[in-house]
């Protein structure tokens, strides 16, 4: 087997050519969580600006409101990928932490194979016909002044399911490895 002479910073392992997959899907959801992070500055933004015509203009702004929850959404269904990343979803973890790295690989593996994947395949296949009807209609906002893209802001559930199955197959991936080398010492 031939192996890099690299290391994953995200997770301090030696690459090799089994765990490069996982490390680019890694190096792809951070990336996505640099982009992501600005939509937070950006609704505290909005939620001034949206104060400040309403209770010094006494005027509404229907577009910014919904602007507002669209980069909520934004953060949140795209964030799940990139929290998942970075190891800091939610896990009960009571006997994780006690737990060998051998145990915690194992607890991944059954994890994301029991729970996670079946999830994203659950939301993403079943949101499906929801976003091509909303994608068809070209669904927009029935408030008046409200923004055109609802079926962008669909499209974010499917989105989401599949970055999450990749960064769960890629949080697999390098458990498998790890158990490998494991057993090889």
């Amino acid at each position: 087997m031939i192996t890099l002479d690299a290391t994953d910073k995200h997770h301090g392992n030696k690459m090799t050519n089994e765990t490069l997959p996982a490390s680019s899907i890694d190096q792809i959801i951070a990336w996505l969580g640099r982009i992501i992070c600005w939509c937070v500055p950006a609704m505290a933004l909005l939620v001034l600006i949206i104060v400040v015509l309403r209770y010094g203009f006494n005027t509404g702004a229907i577009a910014a409101q919904e602007s507002v929850q669209y980069l909520h959404a934004t953060v949140f269904m795209l964030g799940a990928a990139v929290t998942l990343g970075a190891d800091q979803h939610v896990r009960v973890d009571i006997f994780y932490r006690s737990f060998s790295e051998r145990q915690k690989a194992w607890v991944n593996i059954l994890g994301h194979v029991i729970f996670t994947l079946p999830v994203c395949v659950l939301i993403g296949w079943g949101s499906l016909d929801y976003v091509l009807d909303s994608w068809s209609a070209r669904e927009a906002s029935p408030e008046p002044g409200g923004l055109a893209y609802v079926f962008l802001l669909k499209t974010l559930i499917p989105v989401m399911a599949s970055l999450l199955a990749l960064q769960s197959l890629a949080q697999c991936q390098r458990a498998l490895s790890s158990l490998r080398r494991g057993s090889a010492s």
